[in-house]
């Protein structure tokens, strides 16, 4: 997939404000600081598209941007993050939990994951909580460039392990650098193959 077009649309708190379900849609979420803006900016070629920040927790709005006019790439808010108050957090947490089940055209939702921790409880809780919601997700390891190769791929083995006791069947799983570019043409193709297969 060439990228012709990445362009801002809206950023809210409300499903009901969301564009037109009319696009197959791409939720990118993982905890503060994992590098999800930056990976954004990567798949899209634009450098100040998603805002990145040197404090954690940046994003606090459902962010929507469209590519090529033909499919939606969603910004969500980080969680995990523990310096904002517990009371946004728990509207955070609903916003997201709404959104997850309400977006009808939410078509995958990228899971990202720091390489260099091994297997976060509060990860495996969120996967294992959009598995019960029944939408379907693949995980993204970032910063792979940080680390040796087989440090990664002992992470991935690690949260294979994790998640083979709770799910039949394991998610895909993709390694990605902002930095060195890796794994811009596997998610970009995968994207790809999945707009293929829907219809709006």
């Amino acid at each position: 997939m060439v990228i012709k077009e990445a362009k801002f649309l809206i950023s809210n708190t409300r499903v009901d404000l969301c564009p037109e379900p009319n696009k197959p849609e791409y939720a990118f979420i993982g905890r503060s600081n994992v590098g999800k803006s930056s990976l954004i900016n990567m798949l899209t070629e634009q450098k100040g598209l998603a805002k990145t920040s040197q404090s954690p927790g940046k994003t606090q709005l459902i962010n929507h941007f469209l590519i090529n006019d033909q499919w939606y790439l969603v910004d969500l808010p980080g969680y995990g993050y523990a310096k904002v108050s517990k009371e946004s957090r728990e509207q955070w947490r609903k916003m997201i939990n709404y959104y997850m089940q309400k977006r009808e055209n939410l078509t995958c939702v990228f899971v990202l994951i720091d390489s260099r921790h091994e297997p976060m409880k509060v990860d495996l809780d969120f996967m294992q909580h959009l598995g019960e919601l029944g939408v379907p997700f693949v995980i993204v390891f970032t910063k792979t460039d940080k680390q040796s190769a087989t440090k990664t791929d002992s992470t991935i083995a690690a949260y294979a392990r994790k998640m083979q006791e709770t799910w039949d069947e394991l998610p895909r799983m993709f390694k990605t650098s902002a930095e060195k570019r890796t794994g811009r043409e596997e998610i970009l193709q995968f994207i790809e193959e999945v707009n293929a297969q829907v219809q709006y």
